[in-house]
């Protein structure tokens, strides 16, 4: 009998951490649960974390840097970086709190998971970070996406590196139809440069709405080189119907790692 409930408590897990992953992952947002990713999270992967020291079902609980990775159901290797505390997104007056985590090197960090599901080396310009406005996402809880951009994209940034600058300003080409501002970064890694803080303070429209902005880090190797990051951020306008949605810049299908 007791062996029957354990079994039948754990169908039970199994069949709501289905239920949970598919809504986040729901092609209509009106139908996904806008708080699922957040249960997954708090209600399986640091509960299990705390309680057996795996993540499980996510693939990293970092407790005291306060994340998570988890596996996105699309694609073979896209994974999403979680905070562990209830956190809304980049609309959030956390994330551009004093002494604030940087999820964002945390995402980056990630990459030795992300190559992990490659089964490569992957070039860190093959390797982008983003977030979507809160009119281009499905999910309350902030969530970075973690995967390879998309060909066109790293080609079109590669070609012009040389005419962008270490301040905000707007790009004179397109990246997948759309008008993105953008900045240089140098060095291998993030360390404390915040990318929100970055766009808040170098653009005051954006701060006053950061729940406009969709923000995108981009792996970047610039002449002689040097490693860096190339940040790109673009505002919703409706209007327009342009909900601000930096993930179309990456490619579920990898495809930059498949080219010769």
């Amino acid at each position: 009998m007791v062996a029957r409930r354990a079994a039948s408590g754990a169908a039970r897990l199994a069949a709501l951490l289905l239920s949970m992953v598919c809504a986040v992952h729901a092609r209509s947002a009106r139908a996904a649960d806008p708080s699922a990713l957040w249960h997954v999270v708090h209600d399986l992967c640091v509960i299990d974390m705390k309680a057996s020291g795996l993540p499980a079902p996510c693939v990293k609980v970092d407790l005291a840097g306060g994340y998570a990775v988890l596996k996105d159901i699309r694609g073979p290797t896209q994974l999403l970086l979680i905070p562990t505390a209830r956190t809304s997104g980049i609309d959030s007056p956390k994330v551009l709190a004093p002494g604030s985590p940087n999820y964002w090197q945390a995402a980056w960090d990630a990459s030795a998971l992300f190559e992990k599901r490659a089964k490569r080396s992957v070039p860190r310009e093959d390797l982008g970070l983003a977030i979507n406005s809160i009119y281009g996402r499905s999910q309350n809880q902030l969530h970075i996406h973690i995967d390879c951009l998309r060909a066109d994209v790293r080609n079109a940034l590669r070609a012009n590196q040389s005419r962008i600058g270490r301040r905000w300003s707007r790009l004179d080409f397109p990246l997948a139809g759309r008008r993105y501002s953008a900045m240089r970064l140098d060095g291998a890694e993030l360390g404390a440069r915040d990318p929100f803080k970055l766009l808040a303070d170098g653009d005051p429209v954006a701060r006053a709405d950061m729940g406009r902005e969709t923000l995108v880090v981009a792996g970047a190797t610039f002449a002689g080189e040097k490693p860096g990051f190339i940040l790109l951020s673009e505002h919703a306008d409706l209007a327009r119907h342009d909900p601000a949605a930096g993930e179309e810049l990456l490619d579920h299908t990898c495809a930059v790692l498949l080219a010769p």
